[in-house]
């Protein structure tokens, strides 16, 4: 790769998440990364910023590398708008976004902070990827294989209005098979809901999301869920709805 990149890595999964200094160091070999990040846990957030309360912004030491690393107190979209109108002073070359602790495959993609990071720095006119492994699973897969996927796919056009969504499977890397590439958005969630319900002494009702995965045979061949269950590297591209 020709010429010395700069990085903006943000997550969902906070600041002190391992996935994010994983991220981190497979960029540093290609550039310089500077690192932003929600001061807490933001699964599920989507691409919801903040509108009507203040955000707090905090300089933090950086336990990998990085030029510079904040907490923001808000949501993941917020964190690049944040670096990208106040913490940095130039526009980064790409937006990278996990690695995120559990899947963004299938339907589940809709509601990823992650995958929304990556999707406001696309409305910005910054290319991004977004990253993603099996939830507290082993992590060694990820950190082979991303530094090379990376460098590949940092030279790959994602297509139109779209970013490059990879999801490494739980398993370590002796047992992954290898990288499927132009995995399709399985027409499921990959997490499947389940309820438990208890009655309150007022009327209304307790829930609790006990759901688990879906299996590998539940989603079609050429998709991202097929593949990433079946210990396979998924690669695919996901597009901006309003782009």
């Amino acid at each position: 790769m020709s010429g010395e990149k700069r990085f903006l890595i943000v997550n969902d999964d906070g600041i002190k998440s391992e996935g994010l200094w994983i991220l981190a160091r497979a960029a540093e070999k290609f550039g310089k990364v500077w690192v932003v990040a929600p001061d807490s846990q933001c699964s599920g957030v989507s691409q919801k910023v903040t509108i009507f309360e203040p955000l707090t912004v905090l300089r933090q030491e950086s336990p990998g590398p990085a030029e510079a690393a904040w907490s923001v107190s808000g949501m993941p979209a917020d964190c690049v708008k944040v670096a990208l109108k106040v913490l940095l002073d130039f526009r980064p070359d790409f937006v990278l976004s996990g690695v995120n602790n559990g899947f963004n495959a299938g339907y589940d993609t809709a509601y990823s902070g992650t995958v929304a990071a990556a999707m406001e720095a696309l409305m910005n006119g910054i290319p991004a990827l977004a990253f993603s492994m099996a939830y507290n699973r082993d992590t060694e897969t990820a950190e082979t294989f991303l530094p090379a996927l990376l460098e590949e796919l940092l030279q790959k056009d994602p297509g139109p209005a779209g970013i490059w969504n990879v999801n490494f499977p739980g398993v370590p890397a002796r047992d992954c098979k290898g990288i499927l590439y132009q995995r399709a958005i399985a027409p499921l969630q990959i997490y499947q809901d389940r309820f438990d319900c208890e009655d309150l002494e007022d009327g209304g009702l307790l829930l609790q999301n006990t759901g688990g995965r879906c299996h590998a045979e539940d989603a079609p061949e050429g998709s991202d869920i097929r593949a990433v269950l079946s210990d396979y590297i998924s690669v695919g591209t996901l597009r901006c709805p309003v782009l």
